[in-house]
């Protein structure tokens, strides 16, 4: 068993706290199922949202979905580029698995899709 990191992000249509959590569980779920974890697998998780998005931490997301206190959990405003997507919240998920790195599915859900394209059609999140 060795220590990997997943990649996910999704955008949300509004700066409400119901969408930003919404979103954010979607997300979580959809990385856990499609790699097949449990909470044990998960070491860390560390989000960013980029500045437009400001009515409520992502990471409480997790604590309403998975109920999970013993994970450390990060919250960052994401580094300001011009014309990059608005309203994006992004994922990096550090987990302990037996997955081979290149069998690791990474998330991109909505407006986010367009930022890994590659990652997208191989996951099955571009629908």
């Amino acid at each position: 068993m060795r220590t990997l990191a997943i990649r996910g992000a999704t955008t949300v249509e509004k700066n409400e706290k119901t969408c930003i959590l919404n979103e954010t569980k979607i997300l979580i779920k959809k990385i856990i199922d499609m790699n097949n974890l449990n909470e044990d697998d998960i070491v860390s998780i560390i989000f960013t949202m980029t500045r437009d998005l400001d009515e409520v931490y992502p990471s409480v997301a997790v604590r309403e979905l998975l109920n999970l206190n013993d994970i450390p959990l990060l919250n960052f405003e994401e580094k300001y580029i011009k014309n990059s997507l608005n309203k994006c919240i992004r994922v990096l998920m550090h987990v302990n698995t037996d997955i081979k790195k290149n069998k690791i599915i990474h998330i991109y859900l909505n407006e986010a899709k367009k930022l890994r394209t590659d990652l997208s059609i191989r996951s099955g999140s571009n629908e």
